[in-house]
């Protein structure tokens, strides 16, 4: 355990800390012993070379407890400031420019009836919880007999851990993967302000699957929707935090900063939203070079220092699961329980809606609702404020269909979020708690069918040499519209509850032996589901299309192969541009030169490819933009910004009524003379020089980032270097714009031998720890550039061998 060598300053400054962390001890060689309250019997965790907490306990709930405990000794910064987060306390330790925030969080916390939602996870949910809230409060109470013990960042910037109860971990909603409301608005947007081509515009700005024409709803004018405003009230609502210097150079005096500097906002249109999902696949052992089936998985998120995954393996009588979750989570979502092996993606699913009201001018709290005038409800909140005495009270307000994000009492208007995800049983990821425990396909399914939030696709095999896949999530069931556009709330637009989970399609042992999902819309076209309107707004289907053909082309795969496909950066966007390029000319010589890059390129972006480096930059600032540009209006275009990938391509392709081919043409030259520029000016004007990865570059960024000098960074922040990929290849990397850094993407891959369990392969990064001192804490980022991987080690003979550390918790 790391046990720093004196006490640290509590400051705002860390140099202190970081001449003490420079100087602190590698980690015990001998055991660690913590006599905890709330542990029934006494319990053993094996820690391995690469930070994998082996638990070992002699009661089922004490596994939940010392998982708790683990996690809050090596996350406790992490779980802390999603809790705060979640819960809407930000404000109460980092000062008044939170406030809003806070509020608005406070919003989307579910405010249902605590039995019936215990109930919908499983018999012993609350239980589970409660173990796991008691472990994480047992090590909080190490941290307050022994200060050493507190992560480095609580004494950055003044503040302590707050305890947790049980209901904490399901009433927290914000943490899910939500996007479709946003498509709401866009949507409206382009319908207000690119007539009367909207329909035509929208076909540019979105990909549609099923193909389908948006249509304003009756009694919608798009024109009035607040854009800026609903944006801002749903991204303080459900965006991470961030830490702006302002807030902490101004003190607790600093209080109207921007939402974009105060949380991680994300536009829902942009490449980096569009990928955050994830691959998986299941291949039966007819397909592998074992005859056992081999299951893979890489959830894309985003990244950050540290992981959004935390490795842990539980063992207790009658359970034995590892794998990755959450570390704010109880129980394992992506792993092996010795007989099954589970893993999964998004699944799109539509569960959100924006409804606008009509509010009555003489009572601004009340809207019209089938003809008469209703009340919202209003809940009083009191938010405590660091550097305030006093509590600041704030109100929140609920129609029937849910929160109020935005009231117009100018224009007499309200608007209200409904969503699938503050209903029971929705907690996101909670639902883990059953399945991971599942026998057999039976038992998996039935628990899959009561899982809530987000929309997943699952796959599945089992040490008898089954394999499965099947989708989850709560589908709306919208009678008389499309879910695509806000819709008036007064009675109209009502949903007819949720569909039955049996309506969705499913797989057990299909007949290719093999299923790839990786967020595409995984509803066959003939299955009556895809008349059901479940979602229409997925990921950009390259890869999975990439995926599915290089798993189908191996009829004996290996675990080692699923490693490589997990780290194959063939973009397929790229090989369709440099199709079309291929018979094009140019007198300029920088065109041509660009031309000559291009044009034998097999699409593989590499991190050392010079084609690569240009041909993203081309892609993702150039091309896309001027194309949009050069097929609609000057409005339509301005909103639409790049344009969706595959709708731009196809433009391309097939120019016909958009621009004449000479225009195309035109439009693509002129693009890549601007990408040459621009390369050339970032990396020279040498092509021979170039890699993509002297632009693309992995690092994982601290949350307190921006209020570290540049010596704390290299603390705290982790630089892994250069990165191949894109947001189009298997290899999720998506960047950023302007400086092309890795924002999202795989952080943790898996492959699981499925029955010769310590075969298995897993990595996460930048490492299993979450103290910037701690060895563990970016020890893993090398081998994760590198596609490398460690064993995911099972057996306690296995674990034995190779760990490095050991903690005995006693009960007190």
């Amino acid at each position: 355990m790391f046990r720093p060598t004196r006490s640290l300053r509590r400051t705002a400054v860390a140099a202190a800390w970081l001449a003490a962390a420079s100087t602190a001890p590698a980690l015990a060689a001998g055991p660690d012993k913590f006599a905890v309250p709330g542990l029934e019997k006494p319990a053993t965790v094996l820690i391995d070379r690469w930070g994998v907490p082996h638990i070992y306990a002699n009661t089922l709930y004490d596994a939940f407890f010392v998982q708790g405990f683990v996690a809050a000794r090596d996350r406790l910064f992490q779980i802390d400031l999603w809790r705060k987060r979640g819960l809407g306390e930000m404000a109460k330790d980092f000062g008044p420019a939170y406030v809003e925030g806070d509020r608005m969080a406070r919003a989307v916390l579910f405010r249902g009836d605590m039995y019936r939602e215990w109930l919908a996870y499983g018999s012993d949910a609350k239980r589970v919880a409660e173990a796991f809230v008691a472990g994480v409060n047992a090590y909080i109470a190490q941290t307050e007999a022994h200060p050493e013990l507190l992560p480095p960042e609580f004494k950055l910037i003044n503040y302590k851990p707050s305890r947790w109860r049980a209901e904490d971990i399901v009433r927290i909603r914000h943490h899910g993967l939500t996007l479709n409301l946003t498509g709401e608005i866009d949507r409206a947007q382009i319908f207000c302000y690119a007539k009367p081509n909207a329909v035509r515009a929208d076909w540019v700005r979105r990909e549609l699957d099923p193909q389908i024409e948006p249509k304003v709803p009756d009694g919608l004018d798009p024109c009035t929707v607040p854009a800026a405003e609903l944006r801002k009230a749903y991204e303080l609502a459900t965006a991470a935090p961030r830490f702006p210097k302002d807030v902490w150079q101004s003190g607790t005096r600093a209080e109207n900063i921007p939402v974009d500097q105060l949380y991680a906002t994300v536009d829902a249109s942009s490449d980096t939203a569009r990928s955050l999902g994830s691959n998986n696949w299941v291949i039966a052992g007819s397909r592998t070079a074992t005859g056992r089936p081999i299951l893979a998985n890489d959830p894309h998120r985003a990244h950050g220092a540290p992981s959004l995954r935390y490795i842990s393996h539980l063992n207790a009588p009658g359970l034995s699961v590892i794998g990755a979750g959450e570390p704010f989570l109880p129980g394992i979502s992506i792993g092996h329980n010795g007989t099954i092996a589970f893993g999964l993606t998004r699944f799109y699913m539509d569960q959100e809606d924006l409804y606008a009201y009509e509010t009555d001018p003489a009572q601004p709290h009340e809207y019209k609702y089938k003809g008469r005038w209703e009340p919202m409800e209003t809940v009083t909140e009191q938010i405590s404020v660091r550097g305030e005495a006093t509590p600041r009270k704030v109100t929140i307000d609920f129609t029937r269909h849910g929160p109020v994000l935005y009231a117009d009492s100018k224009n007499n208007r309200a608007w209200a979020l409904r969503a699938a995800w503050l209903d029971l049983g929705m907690a996101p990821y909670f639902g883990s708690m059953d399945y991971m425990r599942a026998q057999n396909w039976d038992q998996f399914r039935a628990a899959m069918n009561r899982w809530g939030a987000p929309g997943e696709n699952q796959v599945y095999a089992d040490r008898f040499g089954n394999i499965g896949w099947l989708p989850g999530g709560l589908t709306v069931n919208r009678p008389n519209w499309d879910g695509l556009m806000p819709v008036p709330g007064d009675g109209r637009y009502e949903w007819a509850g949720y569909r039955n989970m049996d309506e969705l399609p499913w797989a057990f042992n299909p007949a290719p032996g093999f299923v790839v999902t990786a967020n595409e819309n995984t509803i066959p076209p003939n299955h009556p589901a895809a008349k059901l309107g479940v979602g229409y707004e997925w990921a950009e289907s390259s890869r999975a299309r990439r995926l599915r053909a290089l798993v189908s082309a191996n009829p004996r795969s290996s675990v080692e192969d699923s490693m490589a496909w997990q780290n194959d950066t063939v973009s397929l966007p790229a090989q369709r541009m440099v199709t079309l390029l291929k018979p094009l000319a140019s007198s300029d010589a920088q065109i041509q030169r660009g031309l000559d890059l291009l044009r034998g390129w097999d699409g593989n972006e590499r991190a050392d490819s010079a084609p690569a480096a240009l041909f993203e930059v081309w892609f993702s600032k150039h091309l896309r933009t001027a194309v949009v540009r050069a097929a609609l209006a000057p409005e339509a275009a301005r909103l639409i910004g790049a344009g969706d990938p595959s709708r731009v391509i196809a433009v391309l392709e097939r120019p016909d009524s958009w621009m004449s081919v000479e225009k195309r043409n035109d439009v693509m030259l002129a693009s890549l003379k601007s990408a040459m520029v621009e390369v050339e000016k970032r990396l020279g004007p040498d092509p021979k020089t170039w890699q993509w990865g002297k632009l693309h570059t992995a690092v994982f960024e601290h949350p307190l980032h921006a209020i570290l000098d540049a010596q704390q960074r290299q603390q705290f922040d982790v630089n892994a270097g250069p990165i191949g990929g894109s947001s189009f290849t298997p290899m999720n990397t998506s960047y950023r714009n302007n400086d092309f850094q890795l924002t999202a993407g795989a952080s943790f891959r898996m492959v699981v031998d499925v029955g010769n369990w310590d075969a298995s392969r897993v990595v996460n990064t930048p490492g299993q720890s979450g103290n910037p001192a701690n060895p563990h804490y970016r020890d893993l980022a090398p081998l994760w550039a590198k596609g490398e991987y460690f064993p995911l080690l099972y057996s306690r003979k296995a674990v034995e061998k190779e760990s490095k550390e050991r903690l005995e918790l006693v009960p007190q």
